[in-house]
């Protein structure tokens, strides 16, 4: 309702800033319809019962005396709530945009609780100074550790700077933490998908005998190419049936001697040096 009235032009007819005129005024006429205009706001604003009770109030001046009296409240308990919540306001889960925002509006609304005075000793200033330093402590407080080292930065610089200085340099920090989480996490899920290429792309190749239908073109057996066949290049030093295969190997070469043998000792068949060479 002061915000309206101030912006209207229209708050020295509640605070009592404007003078009540003469009635052989000039301005008596223009002062009693402004007047007549702040009470039907009054009026429009309030609830039915008690814009009843303040019908018949002749000035907007005893129509706000009156509401005052009736709804004010002390400020004691709401000043204690707000330093109460100050001092346990901790950033948490939530970013440094909303953390500070939130700690500004409790400053806020405390600094509209406390006396204020004007002076021209230079003393306001230091004030001033004072509840600058107090909000930069509490935004600092509430930070989450993660950013110790800022904070640390902050408290070394001499004179310690405005709120709204502290405030750009955590989020420029937290705006750096977050390019690199970015990276990372690109760097990271790189790979992932190399491997997902390459594990739809070579199967074939890398599976090849394990269990696709591979038949060998020697032995007519699944689950190998002849390229790898035993039973045509042999089996490697250590297999069951590697002596098996060495065992038959050396009675065929015995055998094939026999033959040999009994073949060149066969009368027939046997040739003399001269009939070779005349042959």
């Amino acid at each position: 309702m002061i915000v309206a009235l101030t912006a209207k032009n229209k708050l020295g007819f509640i605070d009592n800033s404007i003078d009540q005129p003469r009635s052989d005024d000039l301005l008596y006429g223009s002062r009693t319809r402004c007047n007549s205009m702040v009470i039907s706001w009054i009026l429009n604003l309030v609830t039915r019962d008690i814009a009843d009770s303040l019908m018949y109030m002749p000035t907007a001046r005893e129509m706000w005396i009156d509401l005052h009296d009736r709804f004010h409240e002390s400020n004691a308990p709401r000043v204690y709530q707000i330093k109460k919540m100050l001092n346990g306001l901790q950033q948490g889960s939530m970013d440094i945009s909303s953390y500070y925002t939130k700690l500004l509006i409790l400053r806020d609304e405390l600094r509209d609780y406390q006396p204020t005075s004007v002076c021209n000793c230079g003393s306001m200033k230091k004030w001033m100074a004072y509840q600058n330093q107090e909000c930069v402590m509490h935004f600092l407080m509430g930070l989450n550790e993660s950013y110790a080292q800022i904070r640390a930065q902050v408290l070394m610089m001499e004179p310690l700077p405005i709120i709204s200085k502290v405030f750009a340099l955590v989020v420029q920090e937290e705006r750096q933490r977050s390019i690199h989480h970015g990276v990372a996490k690109m760097s990271i899920d790189h790979p992932v998908s190399l491997n997902n290429v390459n594990s739809t792309t070579a199967p074939k190749v890398s599976k090849a005998g394990r269990g696709d239908k591979v038949v060998c073109s020697h032995c007519h057996v699944r689950n190998h190419t002849v390229d790898k066949c035993y039973k045509l290049h042999g089996y490697p030093p250590g297999h069951p049936k590697l002596k098996q295969q060495l065992s038959q190997g050396n009675a065929q070469v015995h055998q094939f001697s026999s033959t040999m043998q009994d073949h060149l000792s066969t009368p027939g068949d046997n040739l003399t040096r001269s009939q070779c060479k005349t042959h």
